[in-house]
């Protein structure tokens, strides 16, 4: 069992930027995909941004390419998210995920374990 803990999530303007952390119990460990994945209120989860902590393969999707970066600190089995540039429509439930066996890109139903999530607002 890998268990997850999202963090960093508050209330900013449109424009600005937020930092959300990821601490997981271990992920380097096998070769675990470490998955953020955002829900809005209103709409079905969607993926964000994963990355693989033991070779640094990462993914991001269409709509945060170019704003967010994810990176991992496996020294601190944490996995970060800067996400720059925020919109309005970023607004959502950010949550965290691990996959236990591979490369799961963004396919959410692949991830084993989830964590609580923290709540990014972002004001017009």
């Amino acid at each position: 069992e890998v268990q997850l803990q999202a963090s960093g999530g508050g209330l900013v303007q449109a424009g600005e930027s937020l930092r959300l952390s990821c601490v997981a119990s271990e992920f380097t460990s096998g070769h675990y995909t470490i998955g953020w994945f955002r829900q809005a209120p209103g709409k079905v989860r969607e993926g964000v941004s994963c990355i693989s902590p033991s070779d640094g393969r990462i993914e991001y999707s269409d709509s945060v390419k170019g704003r967010f970066t994810v990176s991992s600190d496996n020294d601190k089995n944490t996995v970060y998210l800067q996400m720059n540039s925020l919109k309005p429509e970023d607004t959502a439930v950010y949550y965290c995920a691990a996959e236990a066996t591979g490369w799961a890109e963004l396919q959410q139903w692949e991830y084993d374990w989830w964590g609580q999530g923290t709540l990014v607002t972002v004001s017009s």
